[in-house]
């Protein structure tokens, strides 16, 4: 086992510590949501994707993205990560990054919770907040920037322009569903449009898998909703990512759905989630209600950890 020395500290070689960490990387539970939609024919049940390394779906992303750029020499300890994230994926490089002794320079909008940005100082991330009117839009921007004056301390991660993004759910996700399943066979797989990483990862190995899977797109109704981590892609920056041809069809779920269904979710199922996966589950309930048979799968990509204030205002 290989240790070096730096600044005063013992550290295990990058490719140590990212063996080790792999370990806690994905492998979530598969729920099965029986009290908050009931008919007969149609299950529905959702990843409980904060159950890992990182406590969100984006660990997945930022690990393959980590790896990939260590592997091929993009990044050590001698340079930053910097990204652009409205949150999730910042806070799962700045967890990997500080368990491999690497530093982390986030743009981040200005509206993020609370949580997400303590959350992000907490880790050692330094943190540059962004325009909260131009969204994760504005983040982009503002990382390119940075990186563009001055490359030789950055390493861009570009999350939404990283295939290493997608294929780590092709890679995981995927597999790891249908295993989970066991006897019974997906129907349909939904997800929010964020970076687009998981519907493209997931959607992708589903179709090898089963060319009969539909693939069903949720996004938010209004560009002006309040769904962190969803964008509107009729109007915001589309992820290079993203593949508009691969959705079967492409469903709206509105703020009001997410916060409503975050308070069902509570009371019915016992759990406590954020409001893109209250958002994944209205699109997927909306969903069911129009078929008559079919194993329906989505993510719930992380908890309500990070959203005291939508809580206490749903809560009073």
């Amino acid at each position: 086992m290989e240790l070096t020395e730096e600044k005063g500290v013992h550290q295990f070689s990058l490719l140590e510590g990212l063996s080790q960490l792999e370990k806690f990387v994905g492998n979530t539970p598969l729920y099965p949501l029986n009290r908050v939609f009931q008919k007969p024919g149609v299950k529905i049940y959702a990843k409980l994707e904060w159950q890992q390394f990182g406590s969100s779906v984006k660990t997945r992303a930022a690990y393959n993205i980590v790896k990939d750029a260590i592997f091929t020499g993009k990044l050590d300890r001698a340079k930053t990560l910097l990204d652009a994230s409205s949150g999730n994926t910042g806070i799962a490089y700045a967890s990997i990054c500080s368990a491999l002794g690497i530093s982390v320079t986030l743009c981040i909008p200005a509206n993020a919770s609370i949580e997400r940005i303590r959350n992000l100082k907490s880790l050692g991330a330094e943190v540059v907040l962004t325009s909260e009117l131009e969204s994760t839009d504005g983040a982009q921007n503002k990382a390119k920037e940075m990186y563009e004056a001055n490359p030789e301390k950055y390493y861009y991660a570009d999350q939404y322009g990283n295939d290493n993004n997608w294929k780590a759910h092709y890679e995981t996700t995927g597999p790891e569903i249908v295993n989970q399943l066991e006897q019974e066979n997906i129907t349909h797989f939904v997800a929010g449009l964020g970076t687009s990483g998981t519907l493209r990862g997931v959607g992708e190995f589903l179709k090898e898998y089963d060319s009969e899977v539909h693939l069903v797109a949720l996004q938010p109704d209004s560009a002006l909703h309040a769904i962190e981590g969803w964008k509107d892609m009729e109007t915001a920056m589309v992820p290079k990512i993203f593949d508009a041809k691969q959705p079967d069809y492409t469903l709206e779920v509105s703020t009001e759905q997410s916060f409503a269904m975050l308070k069902e979710i509570a009371e019915k199922e016992g759990l406590l989630i954020g409001p893109s996966g209250a958002a994944n589950l209205a699109g997927a309930i909306n969903l069911a209600k129009g078929i008559d048979q079919g194993v329906i799968v989505t993510v719930f990509p992380d908890s309500a950890d990070k959203y005291s204030e939508v809580y206490e205002q749903l809560f009073k």
